[in-house]
Protein backbone atom coordinates (compact mmCIF):
# COMPACT_ATOMS: atom_id res chain seq x y z
CA UNK A 1 0.00 0.00 0.00
CA UNK A 2 1.22 3.48 -0.78
CA UNK A 3 1.79 5.94 2.05
CA UNK A 4 1.62 9.69 2.58
CA UNK A 5 3.69 10.98 5.50
CA UNK A 6 2.17 14.13 6.95
CA UNK A 7 2.67 16.85 9.56
CA UNK A 8 0.04 17.74 12.12
CA UNK A 9 -0.27 20.60 14.61
CA UNK A 10 2.25 18.89 16.89
CA UNK A 11 5.05 20.02 14.56
CA UNK A 12 5.33 23.31 16.46
CA UNK A 13 6.34 21.49 19.64
CA UNK A 14 9.49 20.18 17.93
CA UNK A 15 11.05 23.58 17.40
CA UNK A 16 13.69 24.91 16.89
CA UNK A 17 14.67 21.92 14.71
CA UNK A 18 11.27 21.73 13.00
CA UNK A 19 11.25 25.44 12.14
CA UNK A 20 13.38 24.69 9.08
CA UNK A 21 12.28 21.18 8.07
CA UNK A 22 9.29 18.87 8.25
CA UNK A 23 9.05 16.93 11.51
CA UNK A 24 9.49 13.64 9.67
CA UNK A 25 12.95 14.78 8.54
CA UNK A 26 14.25 14.72 12.11
CA UNK A 27 16.96 12.16 12.81
CA UNK A 28 16.39 9.16 15.07
CA UNK A 29 18.67 6.13 15.14
CA UNK A 30 20.55 5.60 11.88
CA UNK A 31 17.96 7.32 9.67
CA UNK A 32 15.52 10.18 9.50
CA UNK A 33 11.97 9.47 10.65
CA UNK A 34 10.43 9.32 7.18
CA UNK A 35 13.14 6.90 6.03
CA UNK A 36 12.39 4.66 9.00
CA UNK A 37 8.68 4.72 8.18
CA UNK A 38 9.29 3.92 4.52
CA UNK A 39 11.55 1.02 5.47
CA UNK A 40 9.23 -0.31 8.15
CA UNK A 41 6.24 -0.48 5.83
CA UNK A 42 8.22 -1.36 2.66
CA UNK A 43 6.39 1.38 0.79
CA UNK A 44 7.22 1.92 -2.87
CA UNK A 45 4.92 4.84 -3.63
CA UNK A 46 5.50 7.60 -1.08
CA UNK A 47 4.06 11.10 -0.88
CA UNK A 48 4.33 13.88 1.68
CA UNK A 49 1.98 16.47 3.18
CA UNK A 50 3.82 19.28 4.95
CA UNK A 51 3.09 22.64 6.48
CA UNK A 52 2.70 25.14 3.65
CA UNK A 53 5.95 26.99 4.37
CA UNK A 54 7.97 23.75 4.28
CA UNK A 55 6.60 22.42 0.99
CA UNK A 56 8.83 24.17 -1.56
CA UNK A 57 12.14 23.20 0.04
CA UNK A 58 10.98 19.65 0.72
CA UNK A 59 9.83 19.34 -2.88
CA UNK A 60 13.31 20.39 -3.96
CA UNK A 61 14.96 17.90 -1.60
CA UNK A 62 12.69 15.01 -2.59
CA UNK A 63 12.34 15.20 -6.37
CA UNK A 64 10.07 12.56 -7.78
CA UNK A 65 7.86 12.41 -4.68
CA UNK A 66 4.55 14.28 -4.57
CA UNK A 67 4.38 16.99 -1.91
CA UNK A 68 1.00 18.50 -0.93
CA UNK A 69 -0.40 17.05 -4.16
CA UNK A 70 -4.18 16.75 -3.84
CA UNK A 71 -4.58 14.95 -7.17
CA UNK A 72 -2.07 12.27 -6.14
CA UNK A 73 -3.72 11.93 -2.71
CA UNK A 74 -7.17 11.37 -4.20
CA UNK A 75 -6.08 8.84 -6.82
CA UNK A 76 -5.89 5.71 -4.63
CA UNK A 77 -6.47 4.36 -1.17
CA UNK A 78 -3.60 5.65 0.96
CA UNK A 79 -2.13 5.07 4.41
CA UNK A 80 -1.56 8.51 5.94
CA UNK A 81 1.27 8.26 8.46
CA UNK A 82 1.87 10.90 11.12
CA UNK A 83 5.44 12.16 10.73
CA UNK A 84 5.84 12.23 14.53
CA UNK A 85 5.09 8.51 14.87
CA UNK A 86 8.02 6.22 15.64
CA UNK A 87 6.83 2.67 14.90
CA UNK A 88 8.50 -0.08 16.90
CA UNK A 89 9.98 -3.21 15.35
CA UNK A 90 6.98 -5.29 16.41
CA UNK A 91 4.42 -3.00 14.73
CA UNK A 92 2.69 -5.19 12.18
CA UNK A 93 1.82 -3.99 8.67
CA UNK A 94 -1.60 -2.42 8.79
CA UNK A 95 -4.56 -3.90 6.95
CA UNK A 96 -5.86 -2.14 3.86
CA UNK A 97 -9.43 -1.64 5.09
CA UNK A 98 -10.17 1.96 6.17
CA UNK A 99 -9.33 2.49 9.85
CA UNK A 100 -7.33 4.73 12.18
CA UNK A 101 -4.28 3.65 14.21
CA UNK A 102 -3.89 5.22 17.65
CA UNK A 103 -0.69 5.57 19.70
CA UNK A 104 -0.74 7.34 23.05
CA UNK A 105 -4.23 8.75 22.40
CA UNK A 106 -2.97 10.40 19.21
CA UNK A 107 -3.47 9.55 15.56
CA UNK A 108 -0.46 7.54 14.36
CA UNK A 109 -1.86 6.71 10.93
CA UNK A 110 -5.10 6.45 8.99
CA UNK A 111 -5.90 4.16 6.07
CA UNK A 112 -8.32 6.16 3.93
CA UNK A 113 -10.20 5.35 0.72
CA UNK A 114 -9.52 6.90 -2.65
CA UNK A 115 -10.99 10.31 -3.39
CA UNK A 116 -9.89 11.92 -0.12
CA UNK A 117 -7.38 14.63 0.70
CA UNK A 118 -7.02 17.41 3.31
CA UNK A 119 -9.09 20.45 2.46
CA UNK A 120 -9.59 23.94 3.81
CA UNK A 121 -10.68 22.73 7.25
CA UNK A 122 -7.07 21.88 8.17
CA UNK A 123 -5.37 18.54 8.39
CA UNK A 124 -5.97 18.01 12.12
CA UNK A 125 -9.70 18.62 11.87
CA UNK A 126 -9.80 16.38 8.78
CA UNK A 127 -8.21 13.47 10.65
CA UNK A 128 -10.38 14.01 13.72
CA UNK A 129 -13.42 13.65 11.49
CA UNK A 130 -12.10 10.35 10.10
CA UNK A 131 -11.25 9.16 13.62
CA UNK A 132 -14.88 9.62 14.62
CA UNK A 133 -16.14 7.74 11.54
CA UNK A 134 -13.75 4.78 11.31
CA UNK A 135 -12.74 1.99 13.66
CA UNK A 136 -9.81 2.88 15.92
CA UNK A 137 -7.07 0.31 16.49
CA UNK A 138 -3.89 0.31 18.59
CA UNK A 139 -0.90 1.21 16.43
CA UNK A 140 1.98 0.50 18.81
CA UNK A 141 5.16 2.54 18.74
CA UNK A 142 5.43 5.99 20.30
CA UNK A 143 4.50 9.54 19.36
CA UNK A 144 7.30 12.08 19.51
CA UNK A 145 5.81 15.16 21.13
CA UNK A 146 8.97 17.08 22.03
CA UNK A 147 12.65 17.04 21.12
CA UNK A 148 13.51 15.31 24.39
CA UNK A 149 11.28 12.43 23.25
CA UNK A 150 13.36 12.08 20.08
CA UNK A 151 16.61 12.13 22.08
CA UNK A 152 15.25 9.64 24.63
CA UNK A 153 14.18 7.20 21.90
CA UNK A 154 17.44 7.45 19.98
CA UNK A 155 19.40 4.71 21.79
CA UNK A 156 16.63 2.16 21.25
CA UNK A 157 16.29 3.24 17.62
CA UNK A 158 20.01 2.69 16.96
CA UNK A 159 19.80 -0.75 18.57
CA UNK A 160 16.74 -1.56 16.46
CA UNK A 161 18.58 -0.47 13.30
CA UNK A 162 21.45 -2.90 13.89
CA UNK A 163 20.17 -5.84 11.81
CA UNK A 164 19.01 -3.61 8.94
CA UNK A 165 22.33 -1.73 8.92
CA UNK A 166 24.32 -4.97 9.03
CA UNK A 167 22.32 -6.44 6.14
CA UNK A 168 22.72 -3.24 4.11
CA UNK A 169 26.50 -3.09 4.52
CA UNK A 170 27.52 -6.72 4.82
CA UNK A 171 29.64 -8.46 7.42
CA UNK A 172 32.97 -6.75 6.75
CA UNK A 173 35.78 -8.14 8.93
CA UNK A 174 36.53 -6.00 11.95
CA UNK A 175 39.43 -3.63 11.23
CA UNK A 176 42.42 -4.88 13.19
CA UNK A 177 43.25 -1.40 14.50
CA UNK A 178 39.99 -1.03 16.46
CA UNK A 179 39.73 -2.60 19.91
CA UNK A 180 36.30 -3.90 20.94
CA UNK A 181 34.92 -4.62 24.39
CA UNK A 182 31.68 -6.56 24.14
CA UNK A 183 30.24 -8.65 21.30
CA UNK A 184 32.45 -8.02 18.26
CA UNK A 185 29.59 -8.64 15.84
CA UNK A 186 27.79 -5.55 17.19
CA UNK A 187 30.40 -3.36 15.52
CA UNK A 188 29.46 -2.68 11.89
CA UNK A 189 31.86 -0.68 9.72
CA UNK A 190 30.45 0.15 6.28
CA UNK A 191 32.63 -0.01 3.16
CA UNK A 192 34.69 3.12 2.60
CA UNK A 193 34.90 4.06 6.28
CA UNK A 194 38.39 4.78 7.62
CA UNK A 195 39.40 3.71 11.12
CA UNK A 196 42.73 4.96 12.46
CA UNK A 197 44.81 2.95 14.95
CA UNK A 198 44.00 3.14 18.67
CA UNK A 199 40.22 3.46 18.30
CA UNK A 200 38.06 1.81 20.98
CA UNK A 201 34.47 0.57 20.61
CA UNK A 202 32.36 -0.57 23.57
CA UNK A 203 29.46 -2.71 22.33
CA UNK A 204 28.32 -4.02 25.72
CA UNK A 205 25.39 -1.62 25.80
CA UNK A 206 24.46 -1.83 22.12
CA UNK A 207 25.76 -1.71 18.56
CA UNK A 208 28.28 0.74 17.14
CA UNK A 209 27.34 1.60 13.54
CA UNK A 210 29.83 3.45 11.31
CA UNK A 211 28.48 4.49 7.92
CA UNK A 212 30.13 4.83 4.51
CA UNK A 213 33.14 7.12 4.13
CA UNK A 214 33.14 8.09 7.79
CA UNK A 215 36.54 8.76 9.39
CA UNK A 216 37.32 7.85 13.01
CA UNK A 217 40.58 9.35 14.27
CA UNK A 218 42.95 7.75 16.75
CA UNK A 219 42.01 7.79 20.44
CA UNK A 220 38.28 8.04 19.74
CA UNK A 221 35.97 6.07 22.05
CA UNK A 222 32.60 4.93 20.69
CA UNK A 223 30.02 3.55 23.13
CA UNK A 224 27.03 1.68 21.76
CA UNK A 225 24.34 2.15 20.91
CA UNK A 226 25.65 4.91 18.65
CA UNK A 227 25.71 5.79 14.96
CA UNK A 228 28.28 7.71 12.91
CA UNK A 229 26.88 9.06 9.62
CA UNK A 230 28.25 9.12 6.11
CA UNK A 231 31.36 11.26 5.62
CA UNK A 232 31.40 12.33 9.26
CA UNK A 233 34.64 12.63 11.21
CA UNK A 234 35.14 11.59 14.83
CA UNK A 235 38.20 13.54 15.95
CA UNK A 236 39.50 11.73 19.01
CA UNK A 237 36.09 12.23 20.61
CA UNK A 238 34.24 10.37 23.33
CA UNK A 239 30.97 9.42 21.64
CA UNK A 240 28.80 8.14 24.47
CA UNK A 241 25.82 5.81 24.32
CA UNK A 242 22.59 7.01 22.72
CA UNK A 243 24.22 9.35 20.19
CA UNK A 244 23.60 9.69 16.46
CA UNK A 245 25.81 11.78 14.21
CA UNK A 246 24.25 12.66 10.86
CA UNK A 247 26.18 13.05 7.59
CA UNK A 248 29.18 15.33 6.99
CA UNK A 249 29.58 16.33 10.63
CA UNK A 250 32.80 16.97 12.58
CA UNK A 251 32.84 15.82 16.20
CA UNK A 252 35.45 16.33 18.92
CA UNK A 253 35.27 16.53 22.70
CA UNK A 254 32.51 14.60 24.47
CA UNK A 255 29.03 13.86 23.15
CA UNK A 256 26.51 11.99 25.29
CA UNK A 257 23.02 10.83 24.29
CA UNK A 258 22.70 13.52 21.62
CA UNK A 259 21.64 13.85 17.99
CA UNK A 260 23.41 15.96 15.39
CA UNK A 261 21.25 16.32 12.29
CA UNK A 262 24.19 16.71 9.90
CA UNK A 263 26.57 19.17 8.20
CA UNK A 264 27.56 20.69 11.56
CA UNK A 265 30.82 21.31 13.42
CA UNK A 266 31.76 20.40 16.96
CA UNK A 267 35.40 20.04 16.07
CA UNK A 268 36.99 20.90 19.42
CA UNK A 269 36.79 20.00 23.09
CA UNK A 270 33.58 20.73 24.95
CA UNK A 271 30.57 18.80 26.26
CA UNK A 272 27.30 18.16 24.42
CA UNK A 273 24.82 16.10 26.41
CA UNK A 274 21.17 15.09 25.94
CA UNK A 275 20.93 17.66 23.15
CA UNK A 276 19.73 17.99 19.57
CA UNK A 277 21.82 19.97 17.05
CA UNK A 278 20.36 21.00 13.68
CA UNK A 279 22.24 21.43 10.40
CA UNK A 280 24.96 23.98 9.63
CA UNK A 281 25.56 24.62 13.34
CA UNK A 282 29.04 25.56 14.57
CA UNK A 283 29.87 24.90 18.22
CA UNK A 284 33.13 26.68 18.98
CA UNK A 285 35.90 25.29 21.16
CA UNK A 286 34.98 24.78 24.83
CA UNK A 287 31.25 25.21 24.23
CA UNK A 288 29.62 23.47 27.20
CA UNK A 289 25.99 22.36 27.53
CA UNK A 290 24.70 21.58 30.99
CA UNK A 291 22.27 18.64 30.96
CA UNK A 292 21.60 18.30 34.71
CA UNK A 293 20.53 20.84 37.32
CA UNK A 294 22.64 21.11 40.48
CA UNK A 295 19.54 20.30 42.56
CA UNK A 296 18.57 17.35 40.30
CA UNK A 297 15.12 18.90 39.83
CA UNK A 298 13.06 18.41 36.67
CA UNK A 299 13.98 20.64 33.75
CA UNK A 300 11.66 23.26 32.25
CA UNK A 301 12.02 24.13 28.58
CA UNK A 302 10.50 27.00 26.58
CA UNK A 303 8.59 25.71 23.55
CA UNK A 304 6.63 28.05 21.28
CA UNK A 305 6.66 30.71 23.98
CA UNK A 306 5.42 28.41 26.76
CA UNK A 307 7.37 26.96 29.70
CA UNK A 308 6.98 23.18 29.65
CA UNK A 309 7.64 21.04 32.72
CA UNK A 310 9.38 18.10 31.06
CA UNK A 311 9.26 15.64 33.95
CA UNK A 312 12.90 14.83 33.15
CA UNK A 313 16.14 15.81 34.85
CA UNK A 314 18.54 15.13 31.96
CA UNK A 315 18.01 17.67 29.19
CA UNK A 316 20.72 19.65 27.42
CA UNK A 317 20.33 22.22 24.64
CA UNK A 318 18.53 22.41 21.30
CA UNK A 319 20.25 24.28 18.48
CA UNK A 320 18.35 25.37 15.36
CA UNK A 321 19.94 25.39 11.91
CA UNK A 322 22.82 27.82 11.28
CA UNK A 323 23.19 28.67 14.98
CA UNK A 324 26.73 29.46 16.12
CA UNK A 325 28.52 29.72 19.44
CA UNK A 326 31.70 31.59 20.37
CA UNK A 327 34.68 30.27 22.32
CA UNK A 328 33.76 29.05 25.77
CA UNK A 329 29.99 29.54 25.52
CA UNK A 330 28.19 28.14 28.59
CA UNK A 331 24.63 26.94 28.00
CA UNK A 332 22.23 26.27 30.83
CA UNK A 333 20.20 23.10 31.32
CA UNK A 334 17.21 23.03 28.96
CA UNK A 335 18.38 25.84 26.66
CA UNK A 336 16.89 26.52 23.23
CA UNK A 337 18.91 28.32 20.57
CA UNK A 338 16.93 29.35 17.52
CA UNK A 339 18.00 29.22 13.87
CA UNK A 340 20.69 31.76 12.91
CA UNK A 341 21.34 32.73 16.52
CA UNK A 342 24.88 33.98 17.20
CA UNK A 343 25.83 33.02 20.74
CA UNK A 344 28.83 34.95 22.07
CA UNK A 345 30.23 33.93 25.47
CA UNK A 346 29.48 36.00 28.56
CA UNK A 347 31.77 34.41 31.15
CA UNK A 348 28.64 33.05 32.83
CA UNK A 349 25.59 30.99 31.91
CA UNK A 350 23.82 32.42 28.87
CA UNK A 351 20.06 33.09 28.65
CA UNK A 352 18.10 29.85 28.61
CA UNK A 353 16.15 31.03 25.57
CA UNK A 354 18.03 32.57 22.64
CA UNK A 355 15.43 33.13 19.92
CA UNK A 356 16.01 32.81 16.20
CA UNK A 357 18.08 35.62 14.64
CA UNK A 358 19.35 36.83 18.00
CA UNK A 359 22.86 37.84 18.99
CA UNK A 360 24.04 37.56 22.60
CA UNK A 361 26.44 40.27 23.79
CA UNK A 362 27.71 39.92 27.37
CA UNK A 363 24.63 37.83 28.05
CA UNK A 364 22.16 40.38 26.63
CA UNK A 365 19.99 39.68 23.59
CA UNK A 366 20.11 41.78 20.43
CA UNK A 367 18.18 41.29 17.21
CA UNK A 368 20.08 40.38 14.05
CA UNK A 369 18.67 42.63 11.33
CA UNK A 370 21.29 42.45 8.57
CA UNK A 371 19.87 39.41 6.79
CA UNK A 372 22.02 39.94 3.72
CA UNK A 373 25.18 39.46 5.76
CA UNK A 374 23.65 36.62 7.77
CA UNK A 375 22.64 34.66 4.69
CA UNK A 376 25.97 35.37 3.03
CA UNK A 377 27.69 33.70 5.98
CA UNK A 378 25.27 30.77 5.72
CA UNK A 379 26.01 30.41 2.02
CA UNK A 380 29.75 30.25 2.70
CA UNK A 381 29.24 27.59 5.37
CA UNK A 382 27.19 25.48 2.95
CA UNK A 383 29.74 25.89 0.16
CA UNK A 384 32.38 24.37 2.45
CA UNK A 385 30.34 21.14 2.33
CA UNK A 386 29.56 21.35 -1.37
CA UNK A 387 26.00 22.65 -0.89
CA UNK A 388 24.24 25.77 -2.18
CA UNK A 389 21.99 28.24 -0.39
CA UNK A 390 19.17 28.53 -2.92
CA UNK A 391 16.36 31.05 -3.26
CA UNK A 392 14.08 28.33 -1.86
CA UNK A 393 16.19 28.15 1.29
CA UNK A 394 16.13 31.93 1.52
CA UNK A 395 12.33 32.05 1.25
CA UNK A 396 11.97 29.60 4.14
CA UNK A 397 14.52 31.46 6.25
CA UNK A 398 12.75 34.78 5.54
CA UNK A 399 9.56 33.13 6.80
CA UNK A 400 11.35 31.96 9.96
CA UNK A 401 12.61 35.52 10.55
CA UNK A 402 9.12 36.98 10.22
CA UNK A 403 7.25 34.30 12.16
CA UNK A 404 9.65 34.48 15.12
CA UNK A 405 9.89 38.29 15.18
CA UNK A 406 7.25 38.96 17.84
CA UNK A 407 8.62 36.35 20.23
CA UNK A 408 12.20 37.49 19.63
CA UNK A 409 11.39 41.12 20.37
CA UNK A 410 9.39 40.13 23.45
CA UNK A 411 12.39 38.29 24.92
CA UNK A 412 14.61 41.29 24.13
CA UNK A 413 12.16 43.68 25.87
CA UNK A 414 11.95 41.40 28.91
CA UNK A 415 15.75 41.30 29.11
CA UNK A 416 15.93 45.09 28.96
CA UNK A 417 13.38 45.37 31.78
CA UNK A 418 15.42 42.99 33.95
CA UNK A 419 18.54 45.10 33.37
CA UNK A 420 16.65 48.27 34.31
CA UNK A 421 15.36 46.73 37.54
CA UNK A 422 18.87 45.61 38.48
CA UNK A 423 20.25 49.11 37.87
CA UNK A 424 17.76 50.78 40.20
Amino acid sequence: MRICIYEDAGAGRLEPIALTRPVFALWCGAQRLFERQQRHFTAGDVGFWTRTEQAALWRMEQPGHPVNDAEWARAQSTAWINGRWLPSADCEPFSTDPHVGIAGKQIAYAVLPAGEHPNGEGIDAWFERWTARLSNRPAGGVMLDFLWDVVDQNAAAVAEDFHWFQAAHGSRPRPAQIAVTGPADRLVVAPGATIDPFVFADTRGGPVLIDRDAVVHSFSRLEGPCYVGQESWILGAKLRAGSSIGPCTRVGGEVEASIMQGFSNKYHDGFLGHSYVGEWVNLAAATQTSDLRNDYDVVRVSIDGQRIVTGKNKIGSYFGDHAKTGLGALLNTGSTVGPFANVLPAGALLPQVIPAFCLTQRGDLREITDLRKTFSTAARAMQRRGKTLTDTHRELYDWVFETTAERRRQFIREGEMRRLRKSV
